[in-house]
């Protein structure tokens, strides 16, 4: 009962003054409901991120084309054309780590069918490129061995290219051009969406990666090269292994810098939740300046209502009340006040983070373990900062408090 009739005092003495009690409060608000929405937006943000990045494939391993230094001057990636054939039959012969490999030579131009037409990427691959990508088709077939072979003109259309070119028809069979070259469409791949970039997916023709080489491309060297490992656990060594094969192809000497460059799914996972971790840690902090300066309001408010209240105090003292009494009381309207504010706080964020998440068509994630640790954070706050004006009350004299005016 004495608890009890304790928080029906705090509550009592905190509705009495509605309206300062909510500005003292305002500080706890927003710092917690800061703390919800950005680490649930940044949760959200990295499990979108993980998604997409694993949508590019199962143990996926991403070979580029190096960059190129002329008098000390770095041209950045891609600049340095240092991946060919060669090193695609390297890789095909000497790799025990490696399940799948495809080439991709990329190239571009305007593609027409009928009275329509429509700018697009031209992917020249190999027959496991939709295995290697967890990609499927929606229609016909993908390209063989056979095609690759005898450089056949085949082309199978991305979703978003497809529609552009022929609508609700079925493409499988049409001819279309590709600067001017003639094509037969053989397959449309299914429905992929945007990329983690923000680009079409779809947005692409994929071929023989011999028909874009040597009919689109210079014939020589190959834009990079996708590959899977056998396993997850085996990711960082057959990345080394790639490394291996490529300097041998290269003839690099041990002191020689890589003239490619190898990513795994995990080294992009890492960079991108690394980026969106950082920047909630420094938004989390700014947040906690805003706890900081709640608490510092509280103690404010707290100071006043002692002062305000010091003939109240005076009276409990002479009729009976021990210090300890008086300073449970005042701690724990502290308490309360600071709690409030952190269960406010905490529905706001949530609202806050699902609005913001609906304007950027993402999806947020609300972690249990956080909004304990906010609502437990907003009561350390009032222990930490009420902790002083309870003092203060508890140490008053019974005489000097009566006398008060």
């Amino acid at each position: 009962m004495k608890w009890k009739n304790l928080i029906k005092v705090a509550l009592k003495s905190i509705m009495k003054n509605r309206m300062r009690s909510l500005l003292t409060v305002l500080g706890i608000i927003i710092g917690v409901g800061a703390v919800i929405a950005l680490v649930s937006i940044g949760q959200g943000a990295s499990a979108s991120i993980e998604k997409q990045i694993s949508g590019l494939g199962s143990n996926l391993l991403m070979i580029f084309q190096g960059h190129r230094r002329t008098g000390g001057v770095s041209f950045g990636a891609d600049s340095h054309r240092s991946l060919t054939l060669e090193d695609l039959k390297r890789l095909q012969q000497e790799a025990m780590l490696l399940k799948n490999i495809s080439p991709v030579v990329r190239a571009g131009g305007q593609v027409i069918a009928g009275d329509k037409n429509w700018s697009t990427s031209v992917q020249g691959v190999s027959p496991n490129y939709l295995e290697i990508r967890e990609w499927a088709l929606s229609k016909g077939e993908f390209v063989s061995q056979r095609d690759v072979l005898s450089r056949r003109k085949v082309a199978v259309l991305g979703a978003t290219v497809a529609k552009e070119l022929f609508g609700v028809e079925d493409p499988v069979g049409q001819r279309i051009r590709i600067r001017n070259i003639p094509f037969l469409v053989i397959g449309v791949l299914k429905e992929r969406g945007q990329s983690m970039g923000g680009q079409d997916q779809d947005d692409v023709i994929l071929s023989p990666y011999t028909t874009v080489l040597y009919r689109m491309s210079d014939g020589k060297n190959i834009s990079s090269i996708m590959t899977s490992a056998v396993s997850t656990e085996k990711m960082d060594a057959a990345q080394e292994e790639i490394k291996r094969i490529l300097r041998s192809s290269h003839k690099l000497l041990p002191g020689d810098e890589d003239d490619f460059v190898v990513r795994s799914q995990t080294d992009i996972v890492e960079t991108a939740t690394s980026v969106t971790g950082m920047m909630t840690m420094v938004l989390g902090a700014i947040a906690g300046v805003s706890l900081l300066v709640g608490g510092i309001g509280i103690m404010n408010i707290m100071l006043v209502s002692v002062t305000e209240r010091t003939r109240e105090i005076g009276i409990r003292l002479a009729i009976g009340a021990r210090g300890g009494d008086i300073l449970i009381q005042f701690l724990i309207e502290a308490v309360i006040l600071s709690m409030l504010g952190g269960i406010i706080g905490i529905l706001s964020g949530v609202g806050i983070g699902k609005i913001i998440a609906n304007l950027i068509d993402m999806s947020i994630i609300v972690d249990p373990l956080v909004v304990f640790v906010a609502f437990f954070f907003s009561g350390a706050v009032g222990v930490f900062f009420g902790f002083y004006p309870a003092m203060k009350a508890s140490k008053m004299n019974p005489i000097d408090a009566l006398r008060y005016e």
